[in-house]
């Protein structure tokens, strides 16, 4: 019997369970902190921000040798329930060395809290980032956001928030955002094994499905998929970029995990398509 479009149960789970198509995912994830470790070498320890009343919120920052520089925040991913900031910082060299302040977050994860307090907490970050943009040596005016899987469902809702109703912020606080491999309508996940513990209802899927706000989207959006996602990433891919007249940009020959790998190459898919939104050069390979 099927459940969503034409999956029954079982494939839907598939689908939505990326480690089973990315044979490699343990070892690529092992690589994302390792080059975190790599790019501390390179950069010096972070600044750390608290953005929130929690412990869980607070940020890191890489920062540029540039004053009043932009500055770019990294979502990551993990099914909202793994990983953070330490083993998210491997693209930092990329964007310290092209002239960006490079944000790295942490926020709450599932099920320590729901899915609508990680937002909460994820667009509090960068209402704190824009009012003190002074603090951190950042310009107010050119905040950019990415983010990775589940980091992507969050960065899509930090495109569609209403800064101005919900934080009395401008229209424009992010100029732009990039979302890779991630999830923008919620109902196949709420039908998946995943709601078990995402616990989406009615009110959460309306609220937390980035697809059905895009009336309030203010910001430039790219969104990429991998050409080895499962085929319903892709779809949401392509449907929420055609919905939102965004740029959809494909990872030739890369898996879920091994996409967001490319924000740290100035020259690759994500790192060039980053800094040329940011209007950076990417200025030849980081050190």
């Amino acid at each position: 019997m099927t459940v969503f479009l034409q999956y029954d149960q079982a494939e839907l789970d598939r689908q939505y369970d990326q480690r089973a198509w990315a044979p490699n995912a343990a070892q690529v994830i092992q690589r994302y902190g390792d080059n975190g470790d790599r790019a501390r070498s390179l950069l010096g320890e972070p600044r750390a921000y608290p953005y929130g009343s929690s412990a869980a919120e607070t940020f890191d920052l890489y920062p540029c040798a540039s004053a009043s520089a932009p500055l770019h925040v990294f979502i990551h991913g993990g099914a909202w329930q793994r990983l953070g900031k330490r083993e998210s910082a491997f693209a930092a060299p990329a964007f310290v060395h092209a002239g960006a302040h490079f944000v790295v977050l942490d926020f709450a994860l599932l099920p320590n809290v729901t899915l609508a307090e990680m937002a909460a907490q994820v667009r509090g970050a960068i209402a704190w980032l824009h009012r003190n943009a002074e603090t951190v040596g950042a310009d107010r005016d050119r905040i950019f956001v990415s983010g990775h899987s589940s980091g992507a469902h969050l960065a899509a809702l930090v495109a569609v928030t209403d800064w101005q109703g919900q934080f009395d912020l401008p229209a424009g606080t992010v100029k732009g955002v990039l979302c890779a491999s991630g999830i923008y309508d919620l109902r196949p996940v709420r039908l998946s094994a995943r709601n078990s513990y995402v616990r989406l209802d009615d009110e959460t899927e309306q609220a937390l499905s980035p697809q059905r706000h895009l009336d309030r989207l203010g910001c430039d959006l790219i969104v990429a998929s991998a050409e080895f996602d499962s085929a319903e990433f892709r779809r949401q891919a392509r449907e929420f970029s055609s919905a939102a007249g965004a740029s959809l940009i494909e990872g030739i020959g890369m898996n879920h995990f091994e996409i967001v790998e490319t924000l740290a190459d100035p020259e690759g898919l994500l790192g060039r398509a980053a800094l040329a939104q940011m209007g950076l050069s990417t200025g030849g390979p980081p050190p």
